[in-house]
């Protein structure tokens, strides 16, 4: 955990950087883009990225989460009207990128609605996690949202997320709450939408192998877990990711930026 200490060094080196004035990245040409915040998080924590996004020429949008603690399928099912107004008012597919939990949804949301996104970005996120792979400080305070919601508190991740969650990490068919969340992130994303998981082999709070969805490009930064946030090297890579042109195929041009 040690490493996350590093959170405001990176802040500091990004916000002296000419790449946060805009310079040296390619700019968008007003594509929308929502940010979904990662657990115990709200949108707020990704106000700095949207800043940076909006000055190259996106239009940047929240997923309305305060404190990401609530139940999976709940709150893809909240971020994903939110995801087909945005598609609706721009006329156009929406592009998603999700920092640690926000990543897992994103990549949910992407194979429900395949005609109204299509880019997913991870930051840090598990897309093929166990609970032992996340350290064990992030382990107790999930243990104690699930207190909090067998005493009575409402819109907390439960014990019923958590078994659906173990039965999909075990290969078992999920029951339960989560259970249409947890066969969406095992389904294959859609051919058509780019999808990157970026990550840290320096990552404190996640292991970084449960990053790495076999069916993404896999970008490697050095980073805090907390840090992609409003780290330099995350934000040149997510400018890259955002600018390639999808026309013949996302999964080709994606090999093409990799190599």
């Amino acid at each position: 955990m040690w490493r996350e200490s590093r959170g405001a060094a990176e802040a500091f080196a990004l916000l002296r950087s000419s790449l946060w004035r805009g310079q040296g990245v390619a700019h968008g040409n007003g594509q929308p883009v929502m940010l979904i915040p990662g657990f115990l998080a709200g949108d707020r924590s990704l106000a700095l990225m949207g800043q940076w996004l909006r000055r190259i020429g996106y239009r940047t949008h929240g997923s309305g989460i305060t404190a990401h603690v609530g139940c999976s399928e709940e709150t893809v099912s909240q971020i994903e009207q939110r995801v087909i107004a945005l598609s609706e008012r721009y006329g156009q597919p929406v592009a998603l990128i999700g920092q640690s939990r926000g990543g897992s949804c994103a990549r949910v949301l992407a194979v429900r609605q395949p005609d109204r996104i299509n880019r997913v970005i991870g930051l840090g996120s598990p897309l093929v996690a166990q609970m032992e792979d996340f350290h064990v400080l992030l382990r107790l305070q999930i243990r104690a949202l699930q207190g909090a919601q067998r005493l009575g508190a409402p819109g907390l991740i439960g014990e019923a997320c958590e078994r659906s969650w173990q039965a999909y990490s075990f290969g078992l068919e999920p029951t339960g709450c989560c259970s249409q969340f947890w066969s969406d992130l095992d389904e294959d994303m859609p051919k058509r939408t780019l999808f990157a998981s970026i990550y840290s082999r320096s990552d404190g709070v996640l292991n970084w192998r449960a990053c790495l969805d076999p069916q993404a490009l896999h970008v490697e930064v050095n980073s805090s877990h907390c840090g992609m946030a409003v780290n330099r090297e995350v934000y040149r890579q997510i400018g890259d990711l955002l600018a390639v042109e999808l026309a013949g195929g996302a999964r080709q041009r994606l090999r093409a930026v990799a190599a």
